[in-house]
């Protein structure tokens, strides 16, 4: 492989790069930056989830040169088009726009788009022709023009806030400040007439400056209804490249308001905090009339004060960890600094850290007049929601600035509160160290397997020996001595399995076997009769003899349906229901519809496994904004009401025993969730309304209601789909409360909860550290999944999975095997101890839990499952003390959306085909294979049959199969396992040293591990180490390009309309009620009450945007993270 070097560039180029959503798209848009930062770029990175506005108003604040983004799930041209649109319409057309979009943007559009005014789309092609380097090289040299030669408009136009002007005039004094000397002259004169407050924040680095500065910024446009906030924040240069990563707007929610602008520089020098050119843009924004300017610097070490001398009052921000006491002589900024913020304030020794540090100041400032509790030293938490401490840090601030003179920050709302910061914590601190208590527990467990099976080991030679000598009474005798004394050593219940060894043996000869399931007689035959008529058992038990050997198979993997569940948690499977999950997720709710019923017609159980657009996996309603126009039900289907449920399960009865239904959303789960069981309890009451006679008078009623409010009824668009015989349909725009007695009501509604069947996603933990669909702050997420999970004890919803602990998602943002899984159980236990936390009892919830794992083809992934049940089964049991069925760990699979590629895409299918394979051999509990076009496009009618069809053959077909244990008895399977496990239990370790799954997520450990394991992958993919047909090795003569499949999925503009037509109905429909019952979940959030159950009522009649808005304001939005 050639090695491409970096291409420098000339002038100081600036370049903006951002993802439109998610998944591993976040990580590949956080490698392509590091890249062009190393080629000597100032870099500007926004992350995951931005909207165009968010994207062009920074580019244009920060005077950027280039826009490079990632746009992976539909709705790209839409989305580039807009954003090009945005640019022209402010006059910054000059600003460069760059994209790639795997295969999903297809030859066609990248030529539409690029005539329409995008500079490039790279596609797959150009990353094997050009690789990684040599693509950032093009974007880099297509980039480097110089910017700030000349001005944009005249003095006036800064004095009146003119954006364009303010940032193009400090690019002039960074870049060419020999050319506009007398420019430099005036703005420093005027300025000198401005008495404009100057907050300088400093502090060590990653004290949590930004997140800081983000919470005070809310504070004051929260406080003062028409103050304008001007921000400088600095970030140092690198020496060795001269690229930048001005990294702090990716921490900041509340700066995308007009009130507010924001412009990052680099130091361009080395070893300084703030750059030379500092000064002149304090004076620039100071004749741009702003009310607050902000300066912040780059993280410093002890000695560097230079931010005093820029600022009319400076903070010091810092951390508990500083060291001992006397370390504290050594900063020079307790000399200087007017208020201090002990950030982080739930690390361990931040009380003692307050006391010192206050007692220094005193010493330093010679304040021994004073009390030292009066010392201006604060405690905050700034990334926590609405943080009291941060609270009263804000109020001194005020204070402070008051004194200093400046009249304007008066604060009418806010009284000092005394309560300092208080960590809300998840995990409880004296349980930080769940997880190596769980890997100790485990290896435990397996030393005294061990020592039982060499003490059985024993005792049979022993019993063999007395066989042999029953006629030599004194040997006899002897032996017989040491015999009891082993057997005093085994436990009786394994003595007792032993004996009763030829009895199970001879339990699984039977042609019929008989077990109880929920105090029921289950009998199943034992035998499948192949064409040749030989009889098949399914389930094959070992040969062994010796009763060390039986002892630990029976210990470690055991049939199916027996401790500890190594080789599936139930002792045969369910007969006429194979793991095939149906899977939809496309335009509207009628064509996702349609698509379930057409891919389950005439499967005996119907697994409804849905897909959701990225504006409703981002809590938004559909809208006619171009960025959210262009995705609304692309890559998914879009959801925004109770209506849009109602019709997208129509058809299906919910509450039918082999019905289940999973819900791949995070972020608005709850939400969607109460959306969902609504609609279930609506298909009841229509069920209820028909049996009794009630469809007239309840049409009636329901006539009544739309005509009051002058609107027509709501429908299901086109016709039905064969198999839809309309249930659910009855009660569109309105709830069954509204026709119905409240009594039957409410009993059809325990009912319906009671036996409703299926599964939502809502893993807010991996979201955080590999996805990213989190919309909400990681507390207060947690805190409605603790509600989901405290209302369903409440209802007694034993059918239903709370929570589907996910390493999918994991996998595809690029983490290997034995990674996936370690970070999905350790994510497992830890909603295990939150739980327990809150009082719940482990076998109370423990059944709702649910896995979820991808499947690749590394030799891990056969083991994947049967590791995962025994670890899970071996804590359960010894760490937790919990029940059988809380043992059970029941995992879904899908096959790896990572394996299939661009290039040579039906070779997709052989892939699908061995990574089902592994899962069926394994016994997975339900599985997903993936359509191979998956690659380039929503998946087809026709290749969803085909993914389909691959497990249906496997399961019907492939006689092995019929063989439910095949991968016990294997040498290689048992080594795989237990090293497997082993690997799990040494992360876990790893995990606990860095303060369990949590603390290590501050450190965002789990996410560079993700991205390190992906950054291996490609580059042994690019450089043909790893072979992947078709992609880097076995090429057809053209070189595998990509190709264009014929059919493309894409979400029509009549959907689209429609979807946002039937919104605006529903909100006219229930305008009144939403506002009561929105003003009532916000009330319920602010007093801690359980938000879920009042979810359940306010999705009745509030859109998914409606009530995403108002959790923001309760619970805080996500602040994303490098």
């Amino acid at each position: 492989m050639i090695e491409v070097k970096p291409y420098k560039p000339k002038n100081k180029v600036r370049i903006v790069t951002a993802a439109s959503l998610f998944d591993g798209h976040d990580a590949a848009i956080n490698i392509m930056r590091r890249i062009i930062q190393s080629s000597g770029c100032e870099v500007i990175h926004l992350g995951h989830d931005r909207s165009v506005k968010e994207i062009v108003d920074c580019a244009i604040e920060e005077d950027a040169n280039a826009i490079a983004l990632t746009s992976y799930q539909g709705g790209h041209n839409e989305f580039l088009k807009y954003m090009y649109d945005l640019l022209k319409e402010n006059s910054s057309e000059h600003i460069k726009i760059f994209a790639g979009g795997g295969g999903t943007i297809l030859p066609e559009e990248i030529k539409e788009l690029e005539d329409y005014g995008i500079t490039k789309i790279y596609h797959p092609d150009d990353g094997r022709k050009m690789g990684l380097q040599g693509m950032i090289n093009d974007l880099v040299l297509k980039s480097d023009y110089s910017l700030g030669d000349k001005l944009i408009g005249e003095i006036k136009d800064i004095e009146n806030q003119k954006i364009k002007s303010i940032s193009r005039a400090i690019s002039a004094v960074e870049n060419f400040p020999n050319n506009h000397k007398e420019f430099i002259k005036t703005i420093t004169q005027k300025a000198k007439n401005k008495e404009v407050p100057i907050l300088g924040i400093t502090g060590t680095g990653g004290a949590g400056k930004s997140s800081l500065v983000d919470e005070l910024v809310r504070r004051f446009l929260n406080q003062y209804e028409n103050i304008k906030i001007g921000i400088i924040s600095v970030d140092p240069s690198k020496r060795k490249t001269g690229g930048a990563l001005l990294g702090d707007r990716i921490r900041m929610n509340s700066i995308n308001s007009n009130r507010v602008y924001m412009r990052s520089l680099a130091t361009r020098q080395a070893n300084l905090a703030l750059s030379k050119h500092v000064s002149k843009a304090l004076e620039i924004l100071k004749v741009a009339n702003f009310d607050l300017i902000i300066l912040e610097t780059s993280g410093i070490g002890q000695s560097d004060t230079e931010i005093t001398e820029h600022s009319s009052l400076s903070a010091y921000v810092m951390t508990p960890e500083y060291g001992a006491a006397t370390q504290l002589e050594k900063i020079d900024m307790l000399d200087f600094a007017d208020i201090i913020s002990i950030n982080k304030f739930d690390k361990k020794g931040s009380f003692d850290a307050v006391k010192d540090v206050k007692k220094q100041y005193q010493r330093n400032n010679k304040l021994f007049t004073d009390k030292v509790d009066n010392m201006p030293v604060y405690g905050t938490i700034a990334s926590q929601f609405n943080d009291p401490g941060t609270n009263t840090f804000f109020y001194e601030l005020n204070s402070i600035l008051l004194k200093k003179g400046f009249g304007k920050f008066k604060l009418k709302s806010l009284s000092r509160s005394n309560s300092e910061s208080e960590k809300i914590y998840v995990i409880p601190p004296k349980r930080v160290r769940y997880l190596s208590e769980i890997a100790d527990s485990n290896r435990d467990y397996d030393k005294w397997v061990n020592d039982q099976s060499e003490i059985a080991k024993k005792l049979y030679a022993l019993k063999i020996s007395m066989e042999l000598l029953q006629k030599d009474s004194e040997a006899y005798n002897q032996i017989q001595l040491q015999y009891e004394s082993y057997r005093e050593k085994l436990s009786q219940e394994n003595y007792n399995n032993l004996l009763d060894w030829n009895n199970l043996i001879e339990k699984y000869k039977k042609d019929i076997f008989e077990f109880d399931v929920r105090d029921k007689k289950i009998q199943i035959q034992t035998k499948f009769h192949s064409l040749s008529n030989s009889k098949i058992s399914k389930v094959a038990l070992p040969k062994f003899e010796g009763w060390g050997d039986i002892l630990k198979w029976l210990l470690q993997e055991n049939v199916p349906g027996s401790f500890p569940f190594t080789s599936g948690i139930f002792p045969f499977k369910r007969q006429g229901e194979d793991p095939t999950r149906m899977f939809a997720g496309e335009g509207g709710p009628e064509r996702t519809n349609k698509r379930f019923h057409l891919v389950s017609k005439g499967m005996p159980a119907k697994r409804l496994s849905t897909a959701f657009d990225s504006v409703t996996l981002y809590g938004n309603d559909p809208d006619v904004r171009p960025d959210i126009y262009g995705k609304i039900g692309n890559a998914g289907v879009s959801i925004c009401c109770l209506d849009d449920m109602k019709k997208l399960y129509s058809g299906f009865d919910l509450l039918n025993k082999s019905t289940s239904v999973s819900m791949t959303i995070n972020g608005p789960a709850p939400m969607i969730l109460g959306f969902f069981f609504n609609a279930a309890i609506d298909q009841q009451c229509e069920k209820y309304i028909k049996e009794n006679g009630l469809e007239e008078s309840t049409r009636k009623k329901i006539k009544k209601i739309f005509k009051e409010k002058n609107l027509s009824t709501p429908e299901y668009q086109g016709e039905l789909p064969e198999g839809n015989d309309g249930l659910g349909l009855m009660l569109l725009g309105v709830t069954g409360d509204q026709v119905l007695d409240q009594k039957i009501y409410n009993k059809i509604k325990k009912h319906t909860l009671k036996n409703v069947r299926g599964t939502v996603q809502a893993d807010i933990l991996k979201e955080d550290q590999a996805q990213n669909t989190c919309i909400f702050s990681t507390e207060f997420a947690l805190k409605m999944m603790g509600d989901v999970q405290q209302y369903f004890i409440d209802n007694q919803i034993k059918n239903f999975y709370s929570v589907s602990i996910s390493g999918y998602h994991i996998a595809e943002a690029g983490a290997n095997p034995i990674t996936q899984l370690a970070f999905t159980l350790a994510n497992g236990f830890t909603y295990v101890e939150y739980y327990i936390s809150r009082g719940m009892k482990i076998d109370d919830f423990a059944s709702n839990l649910s896995f979820f794992f991808s499947n690749g083809i590394d030799p891990e992934y056969s083991v994947i499952g049967r590791v995962a049940r025994r670890l899970w089964a071996k804590a359960m049991k010894f760490k937790y003390g919990a029940n059988k069925r809380s043992q059970l760990l029941k995992y879904h699979i899908q096959t790896s959306g990572r394996s299939l590629h661009a290039q040579e895409i039906d070779f997709n299918d052989i892939r699908t085909t061995l990574q089902a394979l592994y899962a069926i051999y394994d016994n997975c509990n339900s599985l997903h294979t993936n359509a191979f076009d998956e690659a380039i496009t929503t998946p087809t009618e026709n290749s969803v049959r085909r993914a389909i069809a691959i497990q249906m053959i496997i399961n019907k077909e492939l006689g092995l199969t019929k063989n439910e244990n095949p991968l016990q008895g294997s040498f290689i399977i048992e080594e795989l396992t237990d090293l497997v496990e082993e690997a799990v239990l040494v992360e876990f370790d790893r995990i606990t040293e860095r303060g369990g799954v949590l603390g290590a997520m501050e450190t965002m450990y789990q996410r560079g591990k993700i991205q390190e394991e992906s950054l291996h992958y490609e580059s042994l993919k690019h450089s043909g180490e790893l072979p992947i047909i078709g992609v880097n090795t076995f090429l057809n003569e053209d070189g595998s390009p990509t190709l264009t499949n014929n059919e493309v999925i894409r979400a029509f503009d009549k959907e689209k309309k429609y979807q946002i037509l039937m919104l605006k109905m529903f909100h006219q429909l229930n305008l009144e009620k939403s506002e009561h019952f929105i003003e009532k979940l916000n009330s319920v959030a602010l007093n801690n009450k359980n938000i879920f159950e009042e979810l359940m009522n306010s999705t009745k009649c509030c859109s998914l945007g409606q009530i995403t808005n108002v959790l923001f304001e309760v619970g805080g939005q996500y602040r994303r993270n490098m």
